[in-house]
């Protein structure tokens, strides 16, 4: 369906009206590409029309469901009529490295907002590990490739003869678009505007890259906004000449650093140095580090030797940061302080835990369902402490209860959350894992569980209690 779509915009960019002869001057006049160039990337068209799209895959058989699936329409809540979700831009199809077309990114010919559209997420697309023109640089990147910000920058490059050139999809870039490019290349230098936003997402780009293995500099252009702009100003060979001399990761930082401190007052020479030796600690390899270091060295003129000191000491510190952050984690953890599931589970952990293995032997034996009713039931739904051991007994008591019914887990996914779901697997797999599910053991957990939620209520009542007399207390002295 995504490729019927992208031949329609296409042929509808070369239709004889005014609409598309506006978009066609607009990519040759305006933005300056060839015919050439157009017909590679396959750009088009989408025409000005609520319907045009919808109604022509209609025409070719595709139902509205596959449509609105796809992102090529939307149906509207009262009518259910379709609606196109592209409507006079330019048109960007995004191809796979195998050749498929999965998206598409539509532009706006004037400055109204947004400027870009793309694609939603959908059976056949994910922006998070998808990069526009790979299809085409993946041929030619095996030394580097280029990161770029937008589809047009990407395009002028490639008409340039720069065609290991990428782009990510409307959004900042993402772990799996770092391991798709570690895929294909060794090298990766960003091209982004170095503005603020610029330099925050060059900053994330260069974390994700390294932590792939990947090179990673910074393309540095001056002259020009962009590397289309550069390149009609000064030409290819100087464009490559600037490609070659990207900084490094340190350079780019080093730099940036300089600039926000005036290293001649000596407090702030020191507080530059102290951001640059923050930046070297982060760095794991200790051959890496010292030739960072002596470039500080120089730089500032301070020893190796003081330098590699307080290197030392800052890892120190952030070993025993990260030490105390995991470990306040896997206590939270084990504490229920985390559970976005069962929430109250930290409230009362013992009795929490005492839930779950009751609940874990009701689902791995639901005849201990029969056994614990009667006129005075072993077991009830106020037993339970928290909200969501209730719900899952409730629930599986009453399936397993009923009449014709001896699966406990028959419709689970209609009444609980996926997470939910994966809670409760994991209780019975729990229960089946130990030797000894007996009667015997059955009972001994009920009278757990109703000693350790009796002790905390009482516990809380106390508490309640001598809250509420200290209140007294403290208003009768204010009265006095």
């Amino acid at each position: 369906m995504n490729r019927d779509v992208a031949k329609f915009y296409h042929a509808r960019l070369f239709d004889n009206n005014d609409e598309a002869k506006n978009a066609l001057a607009y990519l040759t006049e305006k933005r300056g590409l060839s015919l050439t160039t157009i017909r590679h990337f396959g750009i088009g068209y989408a025409p000005n029309s609520f319907t045009a799209t919808s109604q022509y895959l209609l025409s070719l058989g595709y139902t509205p469901l596959e449509l609105t699936e796809g992102y090529i329409a939307f149906a509207n809540d009262k009518s259910k009529s379709l609606t196109d979700s592209f409507r006079n831009r330019v048109m960007f199809p995004i191809i796979d490295p195998s050749g498929n077309v999965i998206a598409f990114g539509g532009r706006v010919m004037d400055d109204s907002l947004p400027k870009y559209k793309n694609t939603s997420d959908t059976p056949a697309f994910k922006k998070s590990r998808n990069l526009f023109a790979l299809n085409f640089a993946r041929n030619a990147c095996a030394e580097r490739l280029i990161l770029c910000e937008g589809y047009m920058d990407v395009i002028s490059l490639h008409a340039a003869g720069f065609e290991n050139a990428v782009a990510t999809l409307g959004t900042a870039i993402t772990p799996e678009q770092a391991r798709m490019m570690s895929r294909y290349t060794k090298l990766v230098i960003i091209s982004y505007d170095m503005d603020e936003a610029g330099r925050r997402a060059a900053d994330k780009a260069m974390k994700l890259f390294e932590e792939v293995g990947l090179e990673v500099k910074l393309l540095k252009l001056e002259g020009a906004k962009d590397p289309d702009e550069f390149i009609k100003k000064y030409g290819k060979d100087k464009f490559r000449q600037m490609l070659d001399a990207s900084d490094s990761k340190f350079a780019y930082n080093l730099q940036r650093i300089l600039s926000q401190y005036n290293t001649n007052d000596p407090q702030q020479r020191i507080e530059a140095v102290n951001a640059l030796l923050k930046m070297v600690a982060n760095i794991s390899a200790s051959a890496e580090r010292d030739i960072y270091l002596r470039e500080i060295s120089t730089q500032f003129e301070v020893s190796m030797d003081s330098l590699r000191e307080d290197v030392k000491k800052i890892r120190f510190r952030n070993q025993q940061t990260t030490s105390k952050k995991e470990s306040q984690a896997l206590l939270g953890q084990t504490m229920g302080y985390q559970d976005k599931v069962n929430p109250d589970f930290a409230k009362a952990p013992s009795a929490a835990r005492f839930e779950e293995s009751v609940l874990g032997m009701l689902l791995v034996y639901p005849e201990y369902c029969t056994y614990i009713k009667g006129e005075n039931p072993k077991l009830t739904e106020e037993d339970f402490f928290t909200e969501f051991g209730q719900r899952v007994f409730r629930y599986i008591f009453d399936i397993a209860t009923a009449e014709n019914s001896d699966d406990t887990e028959a419709n689970l996914n209609e009444v609980f959350t996926p997470d939910e779901v994966g809670r409760i697997t994991k209780m019975k797999v729990g229960r089946m894992l130990l030797s000894d599910n007996s009667t015997s053991v059955f009972e001994e957990m009920i009278t757990s569980l109703k000693k350790a939620v009796s002790s905390h209520r009482a516990k809380q009542s106390t508490t309640s209690f001598e809250a509420l007399s200290q209140l007294l207390a403290k208003k009768a002295q204010h009265e006095e």
